[in-house]
């Protein structure tokens, strides 16, 4: 591009150094400098095009590369976010799973718990029951012990010489 300005200033100077025709707007150029800046016009200017044309071009594909590379970047960042969103959910139901877990195991511990406590009363109330049979058996006992014990002591005195114990003492 920097030709063609060149070229431009080129003509300026022409025109600047050229003669003026008195009373008049026209000038006397030289004609073989005016026609030789033309032609290296004609040969910069398709060169500056093509080039313009090249980098109109390479602009166009970086746009294009750039805007691909956004396109990119917001699906991944929109991927991105629909996981984070899915994490988060799966997150919130799992947690929302194990609270009802939580929840049911606490009800059945106290299931749990209450049945124990109900079993223990049934068996030790049951236990009491038979311990106050066993302890009525050993009271009966224990009356018919002593009272073995009293017939026993009432007949040694009533008949010392049958007993063998007195027998050989005496």
């Amino acid at each position: 591009m920097s030709d063609i300005y060149h070229l431009i200033d080129r003509i300026e100077r022409l025109l600047a150094e050229s003669m003026r025709l008195p009373l008049s707007a026209y000038l006397v150029i030289n004609e073989d400098d005016f026609l030789d800046v033309i032609d290296q016009m004609r040969t910069a200017i398709p060169q500056q095009i093509r080039d313009g044309e090249r980098l109109q071009r390479e602009r166009e594909r970086i746009v294009a590369q750039a805007e691909e590379e956004a396109e990119r970047v917001v699906l991944m960042a929109r991927d991105e976010a629909g996981g984070l969103v899915a994490d988060h959910e799966v997150s919130l139901a799992a947690k929302a799973h194990a609270d009802a877990i939580l929840e049911n195991a606490q009800r059945e511990a106290e299931v749990l718990k209450a049945d124990a406590n109900e079993y223990a009363r049934a068996v030790l109330g049951s236990l009491d029951g038979q311990l106050h049979a066993v302890e009525d058996q050993i009271s009966n006992l224990l009356i018919t012990v002593r009272n073995g014990l009293e017939t026993l002591t009432q007949g040694r005195e009533a008949h010392p010489e049958e007993d063998p114990v007195l027998a050989q003492e005496g």
